[in-house]
């Protein structure tokens, strides 16, 4: 049975897309207006949360982009995007992971809402500078292990690098790329560089056109 994911453009779905072209498995791609749970109220049969993402495998329902990603690696790449738990760098992966939504991409979203998304008077120009200085903060944690190393753990590409590599992609988005430190950006130029990351670029845009969705970059903040 053929996966099903629905998605905004270049919100945090974009993580299992990017996966999902990693890993070269088919899907359906569903493009949605943004936000989706005020501009297409079907999808809330969906999503009850009416969040991004929501991912469908069979009977397995999943809104979780971090999750998402564990998942098909775990399912579908044992040993290669996903770290066994034989290997030694099974915790760093996990953290890495994890780390990439939860620490990365959370102040990311309230930079968005309180600087761009919300209504001119319900703006809060300090808050946004308030979580651009804590992302960053919490980035440059990842300076000395990538001036090391061209990927997060195990010596490869994993599932880890698309979670993390899925912030860094917001904060451009946003306009961060050049408070980035040297070793970080130079990580996010090999991971954009990437033939399954071009894939999940074009594979989206694709879609919306031909579902008649803007493919303007919506820089995502409702979603998982």
């Amino acid at each position: 049975m053929t996966m099903t994911l629905y998605h905004c453009i270049n919100a945090r779905s974009f993580r299992v897309l990017w996966m999902l072209e990693e890993l070269g498995l088919p899907y359906e791609l569903k493009v949605l207006p943004f936000p989706p749970r005020s501009r297409d109220e079907q999808y809330l049969e969906v999503n009850p949360l009416g969040t991004i993402p929501a991912f469908l495998d069979g009977d397995v329902w999943m809104s979780e982009s971090a999750a998402i990603c564990q998942y098909l690696a775990a399912r579908h790449s044992p040993h290669v995007l996903d770290v066994g738990v034989d290997e030694a760098d099974f915790g760093a992966y996990l953290n890495a992971l994890h780390f990439g939504e939860a620490t990365l991409t959370f102040p990311q979203t309230l930079i968005l809402r309180y600087g761009r998304f919300e209504p001119p008077e319900r703006r809060l120009a300090q808050a946004a500078e308030d979580y651009t200085r804590w992302f960053l903060s919490r980035l440059r944690t990842l300076e000395p292990r990538l001036a090391t190393r061209d990927f997060l753990c195990a010596g490869r590409f994993t599932a880890a690098d698309v979670s993390v590599g899925y912030a860094l992609m917001l904060a451009t988005d946003i306009g961060l790329q050049d408070r980035f430190k040297p070793a970080t950006l130079a990580y996010w130029q090999r991971l954009r560089a990437r033939p399954g990351f071009l894939r999940a670029l074009e594979a989206q845009a694709r879609a919306a056109l031909e579902q008649g969705v803007s493919t303007a970059s919506v820089a995502c903040w409702d979603g998982r």
